[in-house]
């Protein structure tokens, strides 16, 4: 059986005064009455006192838990950083369409009046976001950043050079978003002289 209470039958609910001036009298408690201060835990050993490799040891783990925490903010921000670049990217990409229709549009003249300041304030919105152009006629072939939709020889280049620009190309930074899609012109020289070897 369970022992009985000294402050009113089990039924009830217990209630304990803590408070260090009795509401009655107005006096303050004496010390005895008061409830005893939270002993430490038994686990915690003195590390003021003595053992100087103790004090080493839980020094020791606390570098090494400031150096994981730190370690786990800088991978936190970097990832942070990945993913809003990709976030970017992602959306950037879904432009590249209307940026192409509205670069037709002003090379044949059709982009007037109301429709230019739109399209203007969409290239500024997203060169502001980093987005950058790229491909140019009379560029070096680069296949890093360019693709050859058209081939041809020509004795007007001396190294296959981006002759016509089918398509710009775009990047962010250093990622390239989409190539430029370019016609392309080698020297007439080359073919000869890969029959030669």
């Amino acid at each position: 059986m369970s022992e009985p209470r000294d402050n009113g039958p089990e039924s009830e609910p217990v209630i304990r005064d803590n408070r260090k001036i009795d509401p009655q009298t107005g006096q303050a408690r004496t010390a005895k009455e008061e409830p005893a201060p939270a002993a430490p835990p038994a686990d915690a050993a003195p590390v003021a006192g003595g053992d100087a490799g103790l004090l080493a040891e839980r020094t020791a783990d606390l570098q090494r838990l400031q150096a994981e925490y730190t370690n786990y903010r800088r991978r936190v921000e970097r990832d942070r950083v990945a993913v809003r670049e990709q976030a970017v990217a992602g959306a950037l990409t879904e432009l590249l369409p209307v940026l192409d229709d509205i670069g037709r549009a002003r090379d044949h003249g059709e982009l007037t009046g109301g429709f230019a300041k739109v399209a203007e304030s969409l290239e500024a919105v997203v060169t502001k976001l980093g987005l950058t152009p790229f491909g140019q006629k009379g560029e070096p072939f680069d296949p890093t950043v360019h693709e050859a939709l058209m081939h041809s020889y020509s004795s007007e280049v001396t190294e296959p050079t981006a002759i016509e620009v089918l398509q710009l190309g775009y990047r962010i930074g250093d990622r390239v978003l989409r190539p430029a899609r370019v016609a392309v012109a080698e020297p007439e020289d080359a073919p000869a002289a890969s029959d030669d070897n």
